[in-house]
């Protein structure tokens, strides 16, 4: 079952109705901001905001027990279901930091309008707790070498990037709004 949408902010208006694809999939490191920005952009296109990682809680439990009782495989497994099920919704999609990993989700995400928050090793270190299950034992050492390895792939897939580690999130969300709305009606100009 979707998300329910936030309740609509008094800024910006959704975007026109095109069922194929999201409004917006947000993309970047576990910390950067990709669920609060998310759930403030979706506010304030009017739109339903998807977190994919907690609908995986959701319907599966906590990301850290399956990683321990299961194994990353078959989180990813997991993963790529919601995410191929989130990408055909029209809302503002948050997916998770590993998600990008997995080549049917890159092959997805080629035609969509995607953000990449990014997000200073300094900025992290002050957001992230130890309940990040490929964090837990190296804590910023660990979440920079993911950053690293996933570098290439994040900008590949990018439409356009905020970094988040000292702007105000709700200057980030309506820039990224803002984006949108000119996007969404530069695809319907005549």
């Amino acid at each position: 079952m979707p998300d329910a949408p936030d309740t609509p902010g008094d800024a910006g208006t959704a975007a026109p109705d095109d069922s194929t694809r999201p409004y917006l999939v947000v993309i970047g490191a576990p910390g950067a901001g990709k669920t609060r920005i998310g759930k403030k952009v979706a506010k304030m296109l009017r739109v339903p905001f998807v977190d994919t990682d907690r609908r995986i809680v959701m319907r599966h439990g906590p990301i850290a027990q399956i990683f321990s009782g299961r194994g990353e495989d078959h989180f990813r497994r997991i993963e790529r279901v919601e995410v191929a099920k989130a990408l055909t919704e029209r809302a503002v999609v948050s997916l998770g930091g590993g998600a990008v990993l997995d080549p049917a989700t890159q092959a997805d995400l080629a035609d969509k309008r995607v953000a990449l928050m990014t997000v200073s090793a300094e900025a992290v270190a002050m957001r992230l707790g130890q309940s990040r299950p490929l964090l837990q034992r190296g804590g910023v050492a660990a979440w920079e070498g993911l950053v690293a390895a996933r570098r290439d792939i994040y900008e590949r897939l990018a439409s356009r990037s905020w970094d988040t580690s000292t702007r105000p999130i709700d200057t980030i969300a309506r820039e990224i709004a803002d984006w949108v709305t000119a996007d969404c009606a530069k695809e319907t100009a005549p």
